[in-house]
Order: C-alpha cells, then structure tokens, then sequence
C-alpha cells in the first residue's frame, strides 16, 4: 500500500495541473493508519495537546487502539464531532475573543482533513493572498504591496465585519462541493461546523462560523476567501486599461528640445556657442526632472489580502473606487453573505497613509535624485510605496499597555518599573524584554523610518533595568556596575559549557539582522514536505520504550511540561534524560504509569 505522504504529493501535483479537475473518493483516505500517525506528528508539540476539550481526551494514550477505534466509527458512519469547550481571551482594545478548545481526537481529524483540503487548493488559491498559508506570512504580503502598489493614486481599506463569525455554512459547503464530489467528506465537515459549543456546561448550536480555534478553520477560511480573490480578478480584468500614450506631452516636448540641443552640440564647431548650448542643456534637464513622466491615462486595480485584512490599489478617479467598493459590497452579500463596513472600508488618496497589517502605507511625492551605479541621476524615490511605522498608534499603545513607560509632566515618555516581572529572575525579566524587542522591530524591519525605534529601544532597555533596580533595591547605575560586560552590561548564567551571558538587545544588533527576500518566490506554489521524523521511527519499532517489549500495541504517554516531572519515577527520569515529552511504551506499562491495573 502507498504511503499517505505519495497520494498527498499526487493529489497536489493533480490539482496544480488541472486547475478545474475535480476529486473524487477522498473519504477512504480518512481510513489509513499511517495519516493519523501523521496527524499527531503535527499536534503533539503544542502546547495544547495536553489540554481537555468538553471530554478528557488529550493527546495522552494516543496508539493502536485509539487509531483503530476513529477508523471503525468514520468507515460505519458513526463519527460524530464533540462540542468545542468554549474560553475567552481578552484582544488588545478590551474586548474578548471566543476560542473554542476541541477534543484531542477531533483535532487529530481535523488535521487529517486539513492535509487533503491542503492539498488540493493550495495550487489553485491566489498568489495575492498570504495569511494562514505556507511559506507565506505578513511579510511576504508586504513585500508584495511593496513591489506592486507603486504608483497608485487611491488606496482601497478592506474591512469585513466579523468575518470568521458569520462564514456561511451552506455558501462555504456549496464552494467545497465544485472541487470535491464525496458527499461522505462534505458530510464530515459538515459536522464539524455544526457541532456547537459549550459554554459554562451549556449547549449552544452553530449556525455561521468556521469552529474557532478549530485547525480547519484556517483552510475553510482561505477556500471560502478565495472567491473574493477570484472577483477581484475578475474586477482587474474589466478595469485595467493601458495609458493612451508611455510618456505624457509636456515631457515628450521637453525631450524634444533637449535631442535638438544635443544635435546642434554635435555639430558645432564654436567653443563659446557649445558652452552656451551645454549650459542650456543641463537647465532644460533640470527642468525635465520637474515634469511627471508617466501619462496619467492608465486604470489599474492591485491587489493583496491577508486573511480578511486586504488592500486595494487603483489607478484613477474616486468614482472608480466608490465603483469598486459597491461591487464588493454587493458580491459579498450575495454571494459569500458577509457585510463590507462602510466606515471602516476607507477611500484614501495615495499622498495620505492607509493602514495595512499595522504598517502606515503610502506613495512617495519625492523629486529628490539619485545617481544610479552606471552614473545615469534618476527620481529613484518618485511614485514609490513607502512603509511607515504608526509609532503613536502601536509602538506606544503596546508600551502604555504593558506598563513600560508613563508620560512625565513636560508630556515625554517616561520609562518604568514593571511590577509584573519583579518576582521574575533577573534572567527571565531580560530574556523578556529582549524577546518583546526583537519581536517588534523584527517586525517592523522593512519601515522606511525604522530608525525611529532606536527611541523604543532605549525606553525598553531602561524599563529593564528599572525593574531590575526595583527588583534588588539599587539604583539603575548599581545595576549596570553589578552587571557591567564590556561596554554594556548582561546577565550571566551557567550552562554545561561553562558560564555564559545574556545582554540587552540592542538597536545595532537589530539592523545588522538582514530581511528575507521574497521577491522570487512570493508567486510560486511551494511544495509541502512530508517528512520522517524520529517519532516514526520510535512508533515503527513497536517496542516499548520503558519495559524493552517488542511486537506490543504502543501507547503514547505524553506530558504538557518536562519541567513539571520530579524525577522520582524510572519513566520521569528517562523523559528528563531524552529531553521528550512523549514515551512510546506498551498498554501495561502505560496504565502503571497512570496507577491503574491492567487486565488482559
């Protein structure tokens, strides 16, 4: 029999070259032990994996038995998704956020069909969108507005209201059904969608929505968003018209004149006539530089998407955009029964900053010029996107929310103590700063004003070390004496190699750190890879790993935290050794290991 990983390969490269094929009979790929095995590959690691949904299944005893028992209930019809056990999380403004914590089993099925789902429309789905796909991310959307949008004259802001909330069930399945004709896999994720919720042990049925915190959620979100994608295509088609002429009249004529000039510096004979005619020359080239080059005539729509987060670009009047915006509006009422917020959904000329994926975005006015390698003096910067950090909006509000600085009485900011990391070691409160300051100049790292969190950094290394002084009961200058190394100051700690130490990160160290480049390979579908990892090769052995039986069913004894076992018993002492969260071992040894009898 062939392994999972080759008709997931086929499947990909069927899909990729038939982009209107169809697929048929998926659901007996559902019933093949090795893709659960790899199911769980992909979910033992998380930190969920330990964490109980409305049963007390996690990923604790996964083995043999636990496979066979989903493959029996899903080849007789009996599988039936459990309710998701329903928590909140609190956003950024205030507000909660639903999360919905599956069954471990349920997840394990949800992955298995993530990879079919996966497979099939990552070489169809459009290479305008990035979010919750592999080898993509933000950046890359960014890299890709940051290529495609010079030149724009409007920005378009993409809001739809509570998308993941109010997908359509009957509109998404209908969509899943052109591409996949098995009604048994249809029915499936059709379960999961209906499977409700409980909140506080009360049941409450689903009637829109992807689950949330559901593994298909992503996948589901994308297929169903991609025909927005489809539109827009179909919206850049109609609109796109090339410029009536490559350059415009006034630069046209200023040209003109200037190859006249040039012609008669070739021909005359007179120095002082050709120091006039030169001297004219170069005022008649300053004067070009003044004048726009591109002709004005031409209508383009780009366009890219981040989950429900999208940007569009136009090329021509406002008209046009509140044109687009009603199509938009329109189609996505009837069509995939979301609502476009009017207020949120902005029209803002390209000379003033749109909000996209947190960057302020925006196309330079700028006649400054540059001397090319080969000596040729261009408007480099003209009629270029330009990436802005919104430091006010982001920058401060993360600083204010986490209580790292307070505005003084000339209204600066103002670093300060963090009363929530006093308790914390003097090496967990650094590693915390650091880890906060990387991610957010990392992230930042393609803004044209990216020198601007030099300040940032400088407010959070004096926030460190102010919570360290509160910590200690020193000042901060006692702080930078006690830690002094080199010229700045770390906290050292011991390691196996001997002492080492951790400095504060800094600004210098951040620019040296050198940006993927994604130009190449943003439109090109990248192959997933199905590897064998040590897990396969623990599980294939079939022997167990604490008492040496071999030929056994395995059981997986698995952990949410190394740092929790006491190392008392022979098992937590062979985790601890390995460094493993997971232990493949018989049916016996694992029910000593919970405290129970095992009866044969």
């Amino acid at each position: 029999m062939k392994p999972t990983t080759e008709i997931l390969e086929r499947i990909r490269k069927s899909s990729e070259n038939h982009k209107d094929g169809v697929f048929t009979r998926l659901y007996r790929y559902l019933l093949r032990e090795d893709v659960y095995i790899m199911a769980y590959k992909n979910l033992y690691a998380n930190k969920g994996a330990a964490t109980k949904g409305t049963d007390n299944d996690t990923a604790d005893s996964f083995g043999k038995e636990y496979i066979d028992r989903i493959i029996t209930e899903l080849s007789n019809g009996d599988y039936e998704p459990k309710p998701v056990r329903r928590t909140y999380r609190e956003k950024k403004n205030g507000k909660l956020r639903p999360l919905g914590i599956p069954s471990f089993k349920d997840k394990i099925v949800q992955d298995i069909i993530r990879m079919y789902l996966e497979a099939i429309y990552e070489p169809i789905f459009s290479d305008r969108s990035h979010g919750f796909r592999p080898n993509r991310s933000c950046h890359t959307a960014l890299q890709q507005l940051n290529k495609g949008f010079n030149g724009i004259k409007w920005f378009i802001e993409g809001d739809i209201k509570g998308c993941f909330d109010n997908i359509d069930h009957a509109a998404l399945l209908s969509i899943l059904s052109r591409k996949i004709k098995d009604s048994r896999f249809i029915n499936l994720i059709r379960k999961f969608l209906k499977a409700g919720y409980m909140e506080d042990w009360k049941y409450y049925a689903t009637y829109s929505g992807t689950p949330q915190g559901g593994i298909l959620s992503p996948i589901l979100a994308n297929i169903y968003l991609n025909e927005l994608d489809l539109k827009m295509e179909e919206l850049k088609k109609e609109f796109d018209k090339p410029a009536r002429y490559t350059r415009t009249h006034e630069y046209n004529a200023k040209s003109w004149q200037i190859e006249k000039i040039r012609h008669k510096i070739n021909k005359s004979e007179d120095a002082d006539e050709k120091a006039i005619l030169i001297s004219e020359l170069r005022q008649l080239r300053k004067e070009l530089r003044k004048i726009p080059a591109k002709d004005p005539s031409d209508k383009k729509i780009v366009y890219v998407r981040y989950a429900d987060d999208f940007l569009i670009g136009v090329n021509g009047t406002k008209e046009d955009c509140q044109k687009i915006k009603s199509l938009l509006k329109e189609f996505l009422a009837e069509h995939l029964r979301l609502e476009l917020s009017d207020e949120k959904t902005k029209i803002t000329h390209s000379s003033q900053c749109a909000r996209f994926l947190g960057y302020d975005v925006r196309v330079r006015r700028n006649n400054e010029l540059k001397k090319r390698s080969d000596g040729v003096v261009q408007r480099s910067l003209n009629q270029k996107i330009e990436l802005l950090i919104p430091f006010k909006e982001k920058i401060e509000h993360f600083m204010f929310d986490k209580s790292i600085v307070v505005i003084d009485r000339n209204g600066k900011l103002k670093p300060v103590h963090r009363n929530a990391l006093v308790n914390n070691t003097d090496l967990e409160i650094v590693d915390s700063y650091n880890a906060q300051t990387r991610g957010i100049c990392n992230y930042y790292s393609m803004a044209s004003n990216y020198g601007k969190l030099d300040y940032f950094v400088y407010l959070m290394e004096y926030s460190c070390l102010k919570t360290l002084a509160r910590k200690h009961q020193m000042s901060v200058g006692q702080i930078i004496d006690k830690y002094r190394y080199g010229k700045t100051w770390a906290i050292p700690y011991e390691t196996k190699n001997g002492k080492k130490y951790m400095p504060i990160v800094r600004i210098t160290d951040l620019k040296e750190r050198k940006m993927p480049r994604y130009s190449k390979g943003i439109d090109i579908i990248v192959s997933p890879h199905y590897g064998f990892n040590e897990l396969d090769k623990r599980i294939s052995a079939k022997k167990c790993e604490l008492c040496g039986a071999e030929n056994t069913n395995f059981e997986i004894h698995h952990i949410n935290k190394l740092k929790n076992l006491k190392g008392k018993e022979l098992w937590e002492r062979m985790m601890i050794s390995r460094k493993r969260k997971t232990l493949v071992v018989c049916k016996k040894c694992h029910y000593k290991i919970h405290g129970r009898e095992f009866h044969t």
